[in-house]
């Protein structure tokens, strides 16, 4: 057995005890306990220096005492979001009291058919973003980053398929499950705030940063709306679900111009939402090249 095999073998002994645990505990309870970890440990991590680092080139306004702030509560939200997996189900269930929505009428309208694309973000707990479509007896599918670990991908599986939809994993597979879902005249659900090596360069708060196209691509190519999604955490294990209004591909312009535009216009709408709880996204990722940190 190489090193490689041990890791793995003991991250799924340890994530399947973690479940067990943790899923005797309330939503409520579960949620605060990650809090605490999340929290406590957090900050102290040295990855914690990439999200100073991101949080002085996105928010050069904020001083360093709020800095350590969002940083601190980062861990809190992610803390948080761990300890709520064995609770998906009980979370995203009909009228369980732990998600409330502000507009559903974008999502609601997909009831009628009709291709379209959810885009969420890295935002509060992303895992229960399904929910704005299961919740309406909508036929979703995800696009999913699967865990490299393969002992502990059908856990993880398991108890994301609580939530509700089907999963298709990124790469090449879910990019033809993509085609196949919107030629179908379904909905796509995706999160559209990862770091890519490739994509075009998009400003998010005011830098260039390399943004995925993989949405306004299908979009523009479909002709079908792209429906933002966000997601806030409100409490312990508790949410709250924005449709905002569709995004529909620029008409009479070419295919290039049209899929930048919509590329724009997504993070112009992520700038928006991390600003306004930035607490609740993940500053853990080199979102910006390089050279930006050294201007």
């Amino acid at each position: 057995m190489t090193l490689k095999q041990v890791r793995y073998l003991l991250e799924a002994v340890g994530l399947r005890l973690a479940i067990a645990g943790l899923g005797r505990l309330s939503p409520e309870a579960a949620s605060n306990l990650g809090g605490f970890i999340g929290r406590t440990l957090g900050p102290h991590l040295g990855i914690s220096r990439r999200a100073r680092r991101n949080l002085r080139l996105a928010m050069p306004e904020l001083g360093a005492a709020e800095i350590e702030r969002i940083v601190r509560d980062m861990w809190d939200n992610l803390g948080r979001t761990a300890a709520e997996y064995p609770h998906l189900g009980r979370i995203a269930g009909p009228d369980s009291g732990y998600t409330q929505w502000v507009d559903a009428d974008p999502v609601r309208a997909l009831r009628d058919g009709g291709a379209a694309i959810l885009a969420s973000a890295h935002l509060a707990n992303w895992e229960i973003m399904p929910v704005s479509a299961a919740c309406y007896g909508i036929d979703m599918t995800i696009i999913v980053r699967e865990p490299n670990n393969p002992l502990v991908r059908p856990m993880v599986e398991r108890l994301r398929g609580a939530v509700g939809g089907a999963r298709t994993p990124k790469g090449k597979a879910g990019t033809r499950v993509a085609v196949e879902v919107l030629g179908s005249g379904r909905v796509l659900g995706l999160l559209f705030d990862q770091k890519l090596n490739e994509g075009i360069p998009v400003p998010l708060f005011g830098v260039p940063a390399m943004t995925t196209t993989g949405p306004a691509q299908l979009a523009v190519r479909f002709g079908c709306p792209i429906i933002p999604v966000r997601i806030e955490r409100t409490g312990p294990a508790r949410f709250r679900i924005t449709a905002h209004p569709p995004i529909q591909p620029p008409a009479g312009a070419d295919r290039r111009a049209a899929v930048e535009t919509l590329t724009r216009r997504l993070n112009e709408i992520l700038e928006d939402w991390i600003r306004a709880r930035p607490e609740q996204w993940l500053w853990l990722h080199n979102r910006w090249p390089k050279d930006a940190y050294r201007a």
